[in-house]
Protein backbone atom coordinates (compact mmCIF):
# COMPACT_ATOMS: atom_id res chain seq x y z
CA UNK A 1 0.00 0.00 0.00
CA UNK A 2 0.98 3.40 -0.94
CA UNK A 3 2.63 5.42 1.74
CA UNK A 4 0.69 8.32 3.74
CA UNK A 5 1.26 12.20 4.14
CA UNK A 6 1.03 14.43 7.51
CA UNK A 7 -2.82 15.23 6.72
CA UNK A 8 -3.68 11.56 6.01
CA UNK A 9 -1.51 10.45 9.42
CA UNK A 10 -3.52 13.13 11.47
CA UNK A 11 -6.86 11.64 10.30
CA UNK A 12 -6.13 8.34 11.34
CA UNK A 13 -3.97 9.22 14.43
CA UNK A 14 -4.96 11.24 17.37
CA UNK A 15 -1.82 12.88 18.37
CA UNK A 16 -0.83 16.29 17.69
CA UNK A 17 1.96 18.83 17.90
CA UNK A 18 3.86 18.62 20.28
CA UNK A 19 3.35 14.56 20.63
CA UNK A 20 3.09 13.55 16.65
CA UNK A 21 6.29 12.56 16.02
CA UNK A 22 5.86 10.60 12.47
CA UNK A 23 6.12 13.49 9.45
CA UNK A 24 5.55 10.57 6.73
CA UNK A 25 4.68 7.22 6.39
CA UNK A 26 6.80 5.70 3.58
CA UNK A 27 4.97 2.02 3.26
CA UNK A 28 2.38 0.31 5.40
CA UNK A 29 0.33 -3.06 4.87
CA UNK A 30 -2.28 -2.84 7.17
CA UNK A 31 -2.39 -5.69 10.05
CA UNK A 32 1.36 -6.25 9.00
CA UNK A 33 3.97 -3.35 8.81
CA UNK A 34 4.70 -0.03 8.77
CA UNK A 35 7.56 2.28 7.51
CA UNK A 36 7.40 5.86 9.34
CA UNK A 37 9.73 8.74 8.94
CA UNK A 38 10.71 11.16 11.32
CA UNK A 39 12.73 14.35 10.58
CA UNK A 40 14.79 15.40 13.80
CA UNK A 41 14.98 19.33 14.00
CA UNK A 42 16.56 21.21 16.41
CA UNK A 43 13.45 23.16 16.73
CA UNK A 44 11.76 20.31 18.30
CA UNK A 45 10.80 22.03 21.40
CA UNK A 46 12.47 19.08 23.75
CA UNK A 47 15.80 19.68 22.41
CA UNK A 48 15.57 22.95 24.70
CA UNK A 49 15.70 21.09 28.17
CA UNK A 50 17.39 17.33 27.23
CA UNK A 51 20.78 18.19 27.04
CA UNK A 52 21.05 22.19 25.56
CA UNK A 53 24.28 22.33 23.92
CA UNK A 54 24.42 18.74 23.68
CA UNK A 55 21.18 18.05 21.77
CA UNK A 56 19.82 14.31 21.68
CA UNK A 57 16.34 12.69 21.48
CA UNK A 58 14.91 11.35 24.58
CA UNK A 59 14.61 7.80 24.09
CA UNK A 60 11.06 7.30 25.16
CA UNK A 61 9.73 9.54 22.30
CA UNK A 62 11.92 7.44 20.03
CA UNK A 63 9.72 4.67 21.62
CA UNK A 64 6.60 6.56 21.31
CA UNK A 65 7.24 7.16 17.76
CA UNK A 66 7.67 3.63 16.72
CA UNK A 67 4.45 3.05 18.79
CA UNK A 68 2.80 6.07 16.75
CA UNK A 69 3.78 3.99 13.45
CA UNK A 70 2.24 0.83 15.10
CA UNK A 71 -0.67 2.73 15.51
CA UNK A 72 -0.73 3.00 11.36
CA UNK A 73 -0.42 -0.77 10.90
CA UNK A 74 -3.47 -1.00 12.96
CA UNK A 75 -5.73 1.47 11.91
CA UNK A 76 -5.16 1.05 8.32
CA UNK A 77 -6.75 -1.79 8.78
CA UNK A 78 -11.47 -1.49 7.79
CA UNK A 79 -11.78 -3.35 11.13
CA UNK A 80 -9.89 -1.34 13.37
CA UNK A 81 -10.55 2.22 12.06
CA UNK A 82 -11.73 4.73 14.80
CA UNK A 83 -10.50 2.72 17.53
CA UNK A 84 -7.52 4.32 19.71
CA UNK A 85 -4.57 1.60 20.64
CA UNK A 86 -2.76 1.91 24.17
CA UNK A 87 0.71 0.79 25.28
CA UNK A 88 0.17 -1.90 27.58
CA UNK A 89 3.79 -3.13 28.32
CA UNK A 90 7.24 -1.89 26.32
CA UNK A 91 9.74 -4.66 26.60
CA UNK A 92 13.49 -5.42 25.21
CA UNK A 93 14.40 -2.49 24.52
CA UNK A 94 17.61 -1.33 23.51
CA UNK A 95 19.20 1.98 22.28
CA UNK A 96 22.31 2.08 20.18
CA UNK A 97 23.39 5.36 18.89
CA UNK A 98 22.01 8.85 19.97
CA UNK A 99 19.39 10.89 17.37
CA UNK A 100 20.27 14.33 16.99
CA UNK A 101 18.84 17.33 14.98
CA UNK A 102 19.48 16.80 11.24
CA UNK A 103 19.04 13.30 11.68
CA UNK A 104 16.23 11.35 9.40
CA UNK A 105 14.95 8.84 11.84
CA UNK A 106 13.36 5.74 9.98
CA UNK A 107 10.83 4.00 11.93
CA UNK A 108 9.86 0.29 10.66
CA UNK A 109 7.58 -1.58 12.40
CA UNK A 110 5.80 -4.74 12.36
CA UNK A 111 2.34 -6.54 14.31
CA UNK A 112 3.30 -10.13 15.35
CA UNK A 113 0.01 -10.79 16.47
CA UNK A 114 -3.67 -8.83 17.36
CA UNK A 115 -6.10 -11.33 18.87
CA UNK A 116 -9.41 -9.53 19.41
CA UNK A 117 -8.54 -5.72 21.14
CA UNK A 118 -4.64 -7.05 22.26
CA UNK A 119 -1.96 -7.20 20.47
CA UNK A 120 1.68 -7.47 20.05
CA UNK A 121 4.60 -5.33 17.47
CA UNK A 122 8.15 -4.75 17.21
CA UNK A 123 10.19 -2.37 15.97
CA UNK A 124 13.07 -0.74 14.98
CA UNK A 125 14.36 2.86 14.08
CA UNK A 126 17.42 3.74 12.18
CA UNK A 127 19.32 6.77 11.25
CA UNK A 128 21.41 6.14 7.88
CA UNK A 129 20.77 2.36 8.14
CA UNK A 130 22.31 2.56 11.46
CA UNK A 131 20.04 1.03 14.18
CA UNK A 132 19.10 3.55 16.65
CA UNK A 133 16.47 1.48 18.93
CA UNK A 134 14.51 -1.68 18.88
CA UNK A 135 11.65 -2.62 21.07
CA UNK A 136 8.63 -5.03 21.78
CA UNK A 137 5.32 -3.62 22.71
CA UNK A 138 2.33 -4.84 23.54
CA UNK A 139 -1.08 -2.91 23.17
CA UNK A 140 -4.84 -2.24 23.76
CA UNK A 141 -7.34 -1.47 21.00
CA UNK A 142 -10.33 1.29 22.98
CA UNK A 143 -13.03 2.38 21.00
CA UNK A 144 -16.60 0.78 19.47
CA UNK A 145 -16.81 -2.46 20.73
CA UNK A 146 -13.70 -2.65 23.10
CA UNK A 147 -13.66 -3.08 27.37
Amino acid sequence: MAGKNIEEIMRMLPHRFPMLLIDRVLDVEPTKYCVGLKNVSMNEAFFQGHYPGMPIMPGVLILEALAQCGAIIVLSSEEYQGRTPLIGAIDDVKFRRPVVPGDQLILNTEVMWIKKDIGRMKGEATVEGEKAAQMELTFKLLGRDAT
